[in-house]
This record gives structure tokens, sequence and C-alpha cells, in this order.
């Protein structure tokens, strides 16, 4: 069916197709459902007929308001050939069918047909080309560079494969306008372009209109994909970090075994027992985040281990914990290396021994820690690189670095001769979200 329509409504009726096709890609792009499918490098069948219905009921949409005289919302062609571009040989036709049902039940019996050949079009050329990445590659300004492509594929017969794309889009516009001039009017929707320049202009928005979602969703992407990949770098460091610490607490703690081997037999097997329940937790699945109860009953494990050393009398451990933070969570591993600070370096110089208080409370959505011993302290001299040294303050600020970014707080207050206190300020997780950061984290 002929548009009889002015100069000025073509053209603005152009205009609201490629807007019409940005608009529908963005909005599509908005769905979780839509992004795994049209990613997804291998698809299911689920994910197939998802992709077919997301992306076909939308233009077959189109096509019913045209029939209301919304002119510029029948994207048949584009709508076909871009299902057929992101879902393949199948999805192709299929959608064409689809979208080309509301005019075929209008009578216009060539619609179908041609939607069907636009769908296995794009499903073809999607076939065709190397890698489903090279898909991504066809943009709105690929007609720019057709005489450098050309060129390289002639000369270094590099591949030129988004040509595909940008001459499937220019002959199937230029097709339905010979056909449409050729058979009744009432069989084929076309848009009628008097001259030269009002078909150049068909041409060029039929090819925005199918490069433009491709564009958007490429963009989409390569964000998902970098967000990916930090995460899996972050997931690395978080590993790495973890990797250092335990072995340094499994150093000290075997020390500690061989130290009583000699001497007290019965009390080495009951720390062997202990540095066990110790070890079946450090070998059990990796857990990003823990409850604080789970992190104070690690942190009991290992300080009976260094009580059998020091003796009941010279180390002493107090909880001055609210109920309310126990369940808390806080990154696994967080306070073990604190307290081992406290312990050698803090009261293992002290002939007398001494006592390490540790301290929980919540205020205003934040997380209060504070590990804090009488033991010697920590010299002048080096308060000015305190943070930075030894393995375990090192990794503890580092990890709460990775976590929290600048949303966390870690303070070492120390005086020489009478002990130290480093205070942990970190945002507070409620449970559910909690349990979800680590869900991903595992993943």
């Amino acid at each position: 069916m002929s548009l009889q329509a002015s100069t000025q409504d073509l053209v603005f009726t152009q205009m609201m197709r490629v807007a019409a096709a940005a608009s529908l890609a963005a909005l599509l792009a908005r769905f979780a459902v839509f992004r795994r499918a049209v990613f997804a490098a291998r698809r299911t069948p689920r994910q197939n007929l998802e992709l077919m219905a997301m992306l076909a009921l939308p233009f077959a949409l189109g096509v019913t308001l045209r029939l209301f005289h919304y002119n510029f919302a029948d994207m048949t062609l584009e709508g076909a050939l871009l299902i057929g571009l992101v879902g393949g040989r199948l999805a192709g036709p299929i959608g064409g069918v689809i979208i080309s049902l509301p005019a075929y039940a209008h009578h216009e019996w060539l619609a179908m047909p041609v939607a069907v050949v636009a769908g296995l079009l794009g499903g073809l050329i999607r076939e065709a080309v190397p890698s489903n990445e090279a898909i991504w590659d066809f943009g709105p300004f690929t007609f720019l560079s057709v005489p450098r492509r050309l060129w390289r594929l002639a000369v270094d017969r590099e591949s030129a494969w988004p040509l595909l794309p940008l001459a499937a889009c220019v002959g199937l516009e230029l097709a339905r306008l010979a056909l449409g001039r050729a058979v009744p009017s009432r069989w084929l929707f076309y848009f009628p372009a008097s001259s030269a320049w009002l078909v150049a202009l068909d041409v060029f928005a039929a090819i925005f209109a199918v490069s433009l979602p491709i564009k958007i969703w490429n963009s989409i992407r390569l964000e998902l994909n970098l967000e990916e990949n930090q995460r899996l770098l972050l997931r690395a460091r978080m590993d790495a970090l973890a990797s250092q610490i335990n072995p340094h607490f499994l150093f000290n703690t075997l020390n500690t075994v061989s130290s009583l081997v000699r001497f007290d037999p019965d009390k080495a097997r009951e720390v062997v027992l202990k540095l066990s329940s110790i070890l079946r937790r450090l070998l059990r699945q990796h857990e990003t985040f823990v409850p604080l109860r789970e992190e104070l009953s690690f942190i009991d494990d290992y300080l009976d281990i260094e009580v059998a050393r020091f003796g009941p009398d010279k180390l002493q451990f107090f909880h001055e914990v609210e109920d309310e933070t126990l369940d808390a969570f806080v990154p696994s591993m967080l306070l073990q290396p604190i307290v081992e600070n406290a312990v050698k370096h803090g009261l293992g110089p002290k002939l007398e021994g001494g006592e390490i208080r540790l301290r929980s409370h919540r205020t205003e959505g934040r997380l209060l820690i504070e590990v804090e011993d009488n033991g010697t302290g920590i010299p002048e001299h080096r308060h000015p690189d305190i943070s930075g040294s030894g393995i375990g303050l090192r990794n503890v600020r580092e990890r709460l670095q990775i976590i929290y970014g600048n949303d966390f707080h870690l303070d070492i207050d120390s005086r020489p001769g009478e002990g130290t206190r480093i205070r942990i300020d970190i945002p507070e997780l409620v449970p559910t979200i909690s349990q979800t950061i680590k869900t991903v984290a595992s993943n």
C-alpha cells in the first residue's frame, strides 16, 4: 500500500522511525532477561524463545500502529533482519512471520514473504561471520568505511564482515521499494520516494534502524564485560591477599605446636585438635563475608592455641561485644591478623603477659570494632609507617580498601609501654544484603 504524503511528512516519518528503533533498543536493554539472552555465547532453547518474543512482539505492535496511520512505527524489514542478525537463521524467519502477521491479516499478501526473506538473510549473515562477536561491529556509520574496507579486502584479503549487514539493509530496502511499485498497492507497505534523495533517505533510515540497536546493545555488552573483568580481578586480588594471610597464620600456629610437643604431649594433642578445627574452616569454600559471631569463634580457637603456649595466667581474652552486632557481616579473616599481631608483637615480648579486649558496637549504620591490648606498644620511630608494616596489618588495610573503597577507617593508637588499640569503622551489612554479596563473590 503506497503512502500518499508530502516530502516533509516523509522526512519526519523517517526520523521518527530511527528514533523509535533506538528507543525500543534502549528499553529492551533494561531487562535482565533480554540481556542474558542477547549476550549469551550459546543460548538455550528458552533463551532463543525469549529473545525472539521480546524482539518480534514490539515490532509486530509497530505494524499494528501503522495500520492506524502511525506509519513511522512500521519496521517490518528492519525488525526481521535484526532478529536474524542477533538470533540466528531459525529465529529470523520465525520473527519475520510474527512481525508481519498484522499486515497479512490486513490483506497485505507480500508482507510475510518479504519479512521471512529479511529474517533468513539476517540469520545467514550471522552464520557467515567468523564469530558471533563480529556482528557487534556493525554501526550506523559503517558506510563511511566502505572504500577503505573494500581496498583492504582486495589488497590484504582482510575480512569486511560489517559490510554484509550494510549491504543487506540497502538491498532489502531498495527491493521493497521496487516490489511495492510493481504490485498492487494493497499488497505491500513501503515508503514512496519521488526523488533520488528521498530514496537515499529511506535507505539511510533503514540502516540506522538496524545498526543503532546493535550499537546500543554492544555498548551495554562492553560495559557488562568490563564489570565482569573487574569482578574477576577483585576476586583474584582477594584470593591473593587471603593466600598471604593463611600461610602466615599457619606458620606461627605450627611453631606453637612444635614448642609443646617436647614437654607436654597431651596439651600438644589438644592444640592439634584446635588446629584441625581451624584448618577445616580455612579449607572450606572461600567466603568473602562471615557473621561477626563466626569470626569471633575463629578467634577463640586461635587464642586457645596461644593460651596453651603462654599459659592461662599470662594471656587473657575479653569480649565486650554488643549482642546486636553478632549477626553483622564482616570480611572473612578480618580480625585474626590483628589479634595475632597483638599476641606476637604486643604481649609476646612482655614477661608478665597481658590481656586482649575486643569490642564491637553499631551506630548510625556503621559497625565499629576495636582490638586493644596492654602489651609493649609500638615504638615511636615506627609510627609513621605502622599501617604498612607487617603482613597482617597491610593485608587488612588492602582488603578493606578493595571491599569498601574509601568508605572505611582503620585507626591505630599505640602508646609505648602501655599497649595498642586498633579501631575499624566499616559500613554495617545486614544479613540479606551480605548473603547476596557472598553468593555473587562465590560465583
